[in-house]
């Protein structure tokens, strides 16, 4: 009997997840992707879809917006002081509309991204939704094997 993915599979597999504007990761022309599903490796919108597979199984899926990564959150757009971004940063980094800025997790534990919107004297809008919130998605697997 060939294993299926299910909701705490270690699976290792290729997969490519791309927009409107290209891929986002493609790991066919690298090493494949090792995880267990249910740890928070990949989205639980795109687990959602791994569910089932059986080992060898090639699929490339069309997801909605709404079923990949969501709506874009308006309130997820917000300004930042220069003033913090020098203390959390390079007092002298100069930014740019698209450049994608990490920051550190209030805990400290870990990093978030936004992408920088505009720029002021006095701060600078970043988005912090998802890069491809708002946007349908192509999720392509290859399941090369599941534990």
């Amino acid at each position: 009997m060939t294993p299926r993915i299910d909701a705490h599979s270690f699976v290792t597999l290729h997969y490519r997840l791309s927009g409107s504007k290209g891929d986002v990761i493609n790991t066919f022309n690298d090493k494949p992707a090792t995880l267990t599903l249910g740890s928070s490796e990949l989205s639980p919108a795109l687990e959602s879809h791994l569910l089932g597979l059986e080992e060898g199984a090639h699929v490339t899926l069309k997801i909605a917006a709404a079923d990949a990564f969501g709506p874009k959150n308006p309130e997820m757009q917000q300004w930042v002081k220069r003033s913090l971004l020098a203390k959390l940063g390079d007092p002298l980094e100069v930014y740019t509309v698209g450049d994608v800025v990490q920051f550190p997790t209030p805990n400290g534990q870990g990093h978030y991204a936004g992408t920088v919107m505009e720029v002021s004297e006095s701060a600078v809008q970043f988005d912090f939704n998802h890069p491809l919130a708002g946007h349908s998605v192509v999720f392509e697997v290859k399941v090369l094997g599941v534990l």
